[in-house]
C-alpha cells in the first residue's frame, strides 16, 4: 500500500477554451446556491450555459478530479472509508449467511417441506431483485451517502423484528423485507471506488471482500456459539449487530466528490477533496479543476447506448452467474455435509421423496466442516488480489469460474467427507475471489452519471441468480445429485467464456465523468 500513498506526478494542461467551466482550488462561500452553480457550470449539455469570463488568449493550469484523487494518493484517509464500507459488507454477509444455518433448523422446528424451506432463502433474494435498481438509481439522485444510510437503517429494523416472527408466514414477510435493504448494500462500493486513485481501485475494491468473508466467518462461530443454547431467533438478533455499529458511525462517511461535482456542489466536492488531502498529509494540485457537470441523471436506456448495451447485457449474466453459483455452492455444502459423502447425498436423493419432513439438525461437526470451507474466501481473496492487476478484470474473471468448473466436476466421483470437504473448500475459494472482481469492473466500465444505477441493475440480476439457486441446490437435489451439479457446472463454464467476450478491459482506466468520455 505504501506506493499509493505516496503523491502522483500530474501533468497539467494548458486550457484556452472559454466555453469549459473550471473549478477554483479555493472553496467557494457557502452562502453561493447550488442552483447557481449548475447554471454557471453546465457543460455541453445545457445550451443555456454562461461562458467563463476569462478570454481564449488567457492561459490557465487545470487539473482533473482523477488526478486530484491521484495526487492525494491512498493513505489514512482512504484505510478508514475501508473499514467504515467494510462493516456493511460485514452485515450483508451475516444476513446471507444465516440463510443456510436457518434452514435446517426450521425444516426440523416447524415441519417444513424441502419447497418451503427453500422458499425462506429465495423470498430475502426476492426483496433484493426488487430494492436493488431502486436503491441505485436514488442513489444517483441523492448522494450515495445518503442512500447507503437509509438502506442499513430500513435492514437493521427489520431484521431484528423477524426474530419474533409467530410463524412462517411473517418470517417470509419479515425476511422479504430485510431482502429489500439489503439490496442497496452494493453502493458502499460505489461510494468506496470515487474515493480512490487510479492506481490503488483494483486491490482496495478488492480488499472490501475480506470483510465479506469476516462476516460468512463470524456468522459460523456465532451459530456455533448461538444455536446449542439459545437457538435461532438469538441468533438473527445478534447478527445484526454489525448493522448497529455500521449505523453509529456512518456519519463519518463522506459524500462522494465525483457525484458532488456532476451535481454542480462545486464548494462541497472541493471541501471533501481538501479533507481528504489532509488526512493523507498530501497537497492538492495546483490551479484550477476542470469540471465536467450536468443536471442530469442516468436511465435505464443510457445503459443500452451503443457504447455500453453489450457490456450491459454481458455484465447482468455474470452478476447472475456468480450469484446462482456463489450461493448455490454455500446451501450445497449444508445439505452435502449432512448426507456425509457425495454418495450419501446421492443415496438420500432416492428417498427424498417418500420423506419430505425428514429432519436432521447441524452438528457441531457439520458446523465446524462449514467453518472450514467458508475459510476458504481468504486464500481465494489472496489469489484475486494477485491477479486483478496482473492478470486483468476479465481474465480474473474467467480464471474463478474455469477453477470452480473443475473443482466442481471431481463430486461426480463417490469420495468421502474429508475429500468434499477439500473440493469444496477449491471451488469456494475462487468463486468468492471471482464475485468481488465483478464488483471491482462494473464501477470502473461505467461513467459517474449512470454507476449507481448501473450497479443497482446488476445486483438485481445477482439477486435473481441467488433467488432461484435455493430451488436447485435443495430441492433438485432431493431428485439428483448429478443434475444439480451438472447445472452448477455448465453456468460456470459459460460464464467464463462470457467473461472474455465483454468488450473492455478496465486494467488502469480512469474513471469516467460521463458517457461522452468514452466516446
Amino acid at each position: 500500500m505504501e506506493k499509493w500513498g505516496k503523491s502522483a506526478t500530474v501533468t497539467y494542461k494548458r486550457w484556452r477554451s472559454p466555453n469549459h467551466c473550471t473549478e477554483g482550488n479555493n472553496v467557494e462561500p457557502k452562502g453561493e446556491s447550488s442552483s447557481a452553480d449548475k447554471d454557471i457550470c453546465s457543460i455541453n449539455f445545457n445550451p443555456g450555459c454562461r461562458k467563463s469570463s476569462f478570454s481564449s488568449n488567457t492561459t490557465e493550469e487545470t487539473f482533473t478530479l482523477d488526478a486530484a484523487l491521484d495526487a492525494i494518493g491512498f493513505g489514512w484517509f482512504q484505510w478508514k472509508m475501508l473499514l467504515l464500507t467494510g462493516f456493511s459488507w460485514v452485515a450483508d454477509a451475516m444476513e446471507m449467511m444465516i440463510l443456510s444455518i436457518l434452514g435446517p433448523q426450521l425444516h426440523c422446528e416447524w415441519r417444513l417441506p424441502s419447497y418451503q424451506v427453500a422458499f425462506i432463502t429465495s423470498v430475502v433474494f426476492i426483496g433484493m431483485a426488487f430494492s436493488s435498481s431502486l436503491w441505485g438509481n436514488w442513489s444517483d439522485k441523492y448522494g450515495r451517502k445518503k442512500v447507503l444510510t437509509i438502506c442499513m437503517c430500513w435492514t437493521l429494523y427489520y431484521s431484528l423484528l423477524s426474530a419474533f416472527a409467530p410463524g412462517y408466514g411473517w418470517l417470509l414477510v419479515l425476511r422479504g423485507l430485510v431482502g429489500f435493504g439489503i439490496g442497496g448494500a452494493p453502493q458502499s462500493v460505489t461510494l468506496y471506488s470515487e474515493l480512490l486513485p487510479s492506481k490503488a481501485r483494483g486491490i482496495s475494491v478488492t480488499l472490501i471482500s475480506a470483510f465479506w468473508s469476516l462476516g460468512c466467518v463470524f456468522e459460523v462461530l456465532l451459530a456455533l456459539w448461538i444455536m446449542p443454547a439459545l437457538g435461532w431467533r438469538w441468533l438473527l438478533i445478534l447478527s445484526a449487530a454489525p448493522l448497529a455499529i455500521f449505523i453509529c458511525f456512518c456519519f463519518c462517511l463522506p459524500e462522494s466528490p465525483r457525484f458532488d461535482l456532476l451535481n454542480g456542489n462545486r464548494a462541497k466536492a472541493m471541501a471533501t477533496l481538501q479533507y481528504m488531502a489532509q488526512e493523507n498529509g498530501k497537497a492538492l494540485p495546483r490551479g484550477t479543476m476542470v469540471c465536467n457537470i450536468h443536471n442530469k441523471h442516468g436511465r435505464l436506456r443510457d445503459l443500452f447506448t451503443p457504447q455500453y448495451y453489450k457490456t450491459t447485457l454481458l455484465l447482468w449474466f455474470l452478476w447472475f452467474s456468480y450469484a446462482f453459483i456463489y450461493y448455490g455452492i454455500i446451501l450445497l455444502t449444508t445439505e452435502m455435509f449432512q448426507a456425509g459423502d457425495s454418495c450419501g447425498a446421492t443415496q438420500e436423493a432416492k428417498v427424498e421423496p417418500s420423506c419430505s419432513l425428514e429432519c436432521k439438525l447441524l452438528t457441531s461437526v457439520d458446523y465446524k466442516a462449514f467453518l472450514w470451507t467458508t475459510l476458504a474466501e481468504f486464500p481465494g481473496l489472496i489469489v484475486i488480489l494477485g491477479a486483478v492487476d496482473c492478470l486483468g478484470r476479465k481474465k480474473t474473471m474467467a480464471l474463478s469460474f474455469f477453477m470452480f468448473f473443475l473443482s466442481i466436476l471431481t463430486l461426480y466421483a463417490c469420495i468421502g467427507r474429508v475429500a468434499l470437504t477439500l473440493f469444496i473448500f477449491i471451488a469456494r475459494a475462487f468463486i468468492s475471489g471471482g464475485f468481488q472482481v465483478v464488483f471491482v469492473y462494473t464501477p470502473e466500465v461505467f461513467p459517474t452519471e449512470t454507476r449507481a444505477l448501473a450497479m443497482g441493475f446488476s445486483s438485481a440480476f445477482s439477486k435473481l441468480g441467488a433467488l432461484i439457486t435455493p430451488f436447485v441446490a435443495q430441492v433438485l437435489l432431493r431428485q439428483s445429485v448429478y443434475l444439480t451439479l451438472a447445472v452448477y457446472c455448465g453456468c460456470s463454464l459459460l460464464a467464463g467464456i462470457v467473461s472474455l467476450l465483454l468488450p473492455i478491459e478496465t486494467i488502469g482506466r480512469a474513471l469516467q465523468e460521463s458517457k461522452q468520455e468514452g466516446i
